[in-house]
């Protein structure tokens, strides 16, 4: 393809992060082709039932992607062209953005704001984010999807822009065929505990050859006590789907674990838990009982009192998750909407959150710690948002494996924050020095766009980088069938062992399970 400007020959290239001849062997000859597990993401369901397709690259790349736009309000670029929101920030050419009309027939957001607009927005920003990750997924993207070798920035926007709407017209970046693109064999999304799945249903009925989607329990809502009138909601809500009389708080466990039956009859495996810190106080039934009644008749709990109650609800989950041999993810460490303005304008999952410094390795060893007690210990993944607490977290994750599971409690992957080269070189170092790599279950996107699978190839880059430096170091042999095996299970056997799902595509290995 050729659109005018700076051609990328010297970046994103075949041996891109790849900086030895073994590093490059161990990408080429073993890691590179691997099938992708996507173990935890937030990609709509019903968008890969439809087998949906685009109208332009804004449609599926920018929509919801809060990491471009956080990088586009640094930038200085007006919220008109971020979310599409009113706001009084002048137009890129110095016009009030609000006095635009859309005559190319673009899709129009925000008062005349077009969707080609917003990607030239996006374009201006590009240059600007040199050394942040965004510089490389951005170019990884239109390079695996497009073939696109352009770096992106104002002069190239127009022509690029022209070029991938032409291209996304087209079947083959429907949602099935960008996923059958990038070799993914199984995805996992992201659910509310009080999700029908009915998406998940269908899939699963046309029986998809090339990939499975599962879905991932998420109770989040059911803790929300602090917001007496969204939880009162909520209440309701999961009696209608569960068909369970809520009367207190014995019938809300009974109807989240009916929740939790459905789930894991649609092939889910894991449960995910997005906290700032781990919760694991001391309580008793009277106590959660109480907390619950308050909260459905609209009295909020004090700070103890909604400790105590989501201690109670992690607890249970937890034990559920044992029970049918699921994998307990925790997201911790993320501190949420901090920009109260702006919340009120945007809403959640914006760009307005940051890594938290709440406490971290008493309670959540409390946590662990009455759970093992009782022979209740689920198989765990901890993501750490705050790498401060990398050591911390992987020496305390040693201290709880057991079962005859390898890898029981994981320290997860670079997340968030820090799925970038140098947030993914600590992790990997952590649990190197820690614990065993070997048992690691690798990557995930964590993302919300189909554009954001070459993430996956970012890390085994980046990881055989590592070991090739390694083994030109003399640090670890040069066995080339040592190394191998490692790569493979790093990058693709270890998640399907660890998961244990209920089916699996033709063409994945058969793999021992790692269930209860």
């Amino acid at each position: 393809m050729s659109t005018g400007g700076n051609k990328m020959g010297n970046f994103i290239h075949d041996d891109f992060l790849l900086q030895s001849k073994t590093a490059q062997r161990l990408y080429h000859e073993h890691a590179g082709s691997l099938p992708v597990v996507d173990y935890h993401n937030h990609l709509p369901p019903q968008e890969v039932l439809e087998d949906t397709t685009y109208a332009n690259i804004t449609d599926i790349w920018l929509k919801g992607d809060h990491y471009k736009w956080r990088a586009m309000r640094i930038a200085g670029i007006p919220e008109q062209y971020i979310t599409g929101r009113e706001g009084n920030g002048r137009d890129l050419t110095g016009k009030d953005a609000s006095d635009k009309v859309a005559t190319d027939g673009d899709h129009v957001m925000g008062r005349g704001v077009t969707d080609r607009d917003k990607f030239l927005a996006w374009a201006k920003t590009v240059p600007l984010t040199l050394k942040n990750p965004l510089y490389h997924w951005t170019h990884l993207e239109l390079k695996r999807y497009f073939d696109i070798d352009e770096q992106l920035n104002e002069e190239t926007a127009p022509g690029i822009w022209d070029k991938t709407t032409e291209m996304l017209q087209s079947r083959e970046f429907s949602t099935r065929n960008l996923l059958k693109k990038m070799k993914v064999q199984v995805i996992c999304s992201t659910d509310d505990a009080a999700d029908t799945l009915q998406e998940h249903k269908q899939l699963e009925e046309e029986g998809v050859e090339d990939f499975v989607m599962f879905p991932t329990y998420r109770p989040d809502n059911a803790m929300k006590v602090e917001d007496p009138v969204f939880f009162g909601e909520y209440v309701r809500k999961l009696e209608s789907l569960s068909g369970i009389t809520i009367t207190g708080y014995p019938t809300f466990l009974e109807a989240l674990r009916q929740r939790h039956d459905y789930f894991h009859e649609r092939g889910c495996r894991a449960s995910d838990h997005g906290i700032e810190e781990p919760c694991a106080d001391d309580y008793t039934e009277q106590e959660i009982g109480k907390i619950f009644q308050d909260s459905c008749n609209g009295i909020k709990p004090d700070a103890a009192g909604e400790r105590k109650f989501k201690s109670a609800l992690m607890h249970e989950f937890a034990v559920m998750d044992h029970e049918k041999g699921w994998a307990f993810q925790m997201h911790i460490g993320a501190m949420r909407s901090n920009n109260t303005k702006m919340y009120r304008r945007v809403g959640p999952d914006a760009g307005f959150d940051s890594i938290g410094d709440s406490r971290l390795a008493r309670p959540l060893v409390r946590f662990l710690d009455r759970l093992e007690q009782k022979d209740q210990l689920p198989k765990t993944i901890l993501y750490n948002l705050n790498s401060s607490y990398n050591e911390v977290l992987a020496s305390l994750a040693g201290t709880f494996m057991g079962d005859g599971i390898p890898g029981k409690i994981q320290h997860g992957p670079g997340w968030w924050f820090h799925d970038q080269k140098e947030g993914m070189e600590s992790q990997l170092q952590t649990l190197s020095n820690m614990s065993l790599l070997s048992q690691f279950v690798g990557m995930v996107t964590d993302s919300r766009s189909f554009l954001s699978f070459p993430r996956h190839e970012y890390f085994r880059r980046i990881l055989c980088n590592m070991l090739g430096s390694d083994v030109d170091a003399g640090i670890i042999p040069a066995d080339d069938r040592l190394l191998a095996d490692l790569l493979e299970k790093l990058c693709y056997t270890n998640a399907l062992r660890y998961f244990s799902y209920s089916r699996l595509p033709k063409a994945a290995p058969n793999v021992p399970n790692n269930s209860q």
